[in-house]
């Protein structure tokens, strides 16, 4: 994972009339295991969920510190949607696949949630 990487899914999948690239945003502060944790975690629900509709930015505090300001990070690694609207936020690593799909809005939430 380097600084400011950006990444376009692949596939082949047919896109539908109401297919929008989703954009996401992770905010990380260096190589630590949790960001990079992170960003695996981001790469396989996307290419399992997403497939080629989805970007990821890759945004390094450390090196780029005022970009938190813009979506309010107050924690890293954080994940903006920022595409489709409306935005949403996931703090960790997101490890919990269940979670984090339900907080992307891809999976609705459990019953009695």
């Amino acid at each position: 994972m380097t600084r400011n990487e950006e990444e376009r899914g692949g596939g082949e999948e047919e896109a539908q009339p109401d297919d929008v690239v989703w954009l996401l945003r992770l905010y990380v502060a260096g190589q630590t295991p949790n960001s990079i944790k992170a960003f695996a975690n981001l790469k396989k629900i996307c290419e399992e969920h997403l497939k080629g509709r989805y970007k990821i930015e890759v945004i390094d505090l450390l090196e780029n510190p005022q970009l938190a300001k813009g979506d309010q990070i107050l924690a890293v690694p954080t994940l903006v949607r920022e595409l489709p609207p409306p935005v949403r936020k996931i703090v960790g690593d997101l490890s919990r696949t269940e979670q984090v799909l339900v907080g992307l809005d891809l999976r609705p939430a459990p019953r009695g949630v």
